[in-house]
């Protein structure tokens, strides 16, 4: 699963710079087209950033990427109760 969301990633990106790179220098195309490269771009965009996530998520869960310091619930709780200690 995770090497068809990496496929995917690399198709999304891909798709991000053709069509950023087609809205932003279309000097001879009509305003239709250029929305609808832009939209394209944005699709790319956040499919890109979507896939790119999941693929990091799987990565820590499996063990293959060190996972990121995040705090647990109760150091979370521990932190929020000392707020107004200060």
């Amino acid at each position: 699963m995770s090497k068809l969301i990496a496929v995917l990633n690399v198709i999304a990106w891909s798709g991000f710079w053709a069509f950023g790179y087609l809205a932003l220098t279309g000097e001879g195309y009509t305003t239709g087209q250029i929305t609808v490269a832009t939209l394209l771009a944005a699709l790319g965009l956040f499919g890109g950033l979507f896939a790119y996530l999941k693929l990091v998520r799987f990565s820590e869960r499996t063990g293959y990427a060190k996972p990121s310091n995040r705090m647990t619930r109760a150091q979370r709780d521990a932190a929020q109760s000392n707020w107004g200690e200060v």
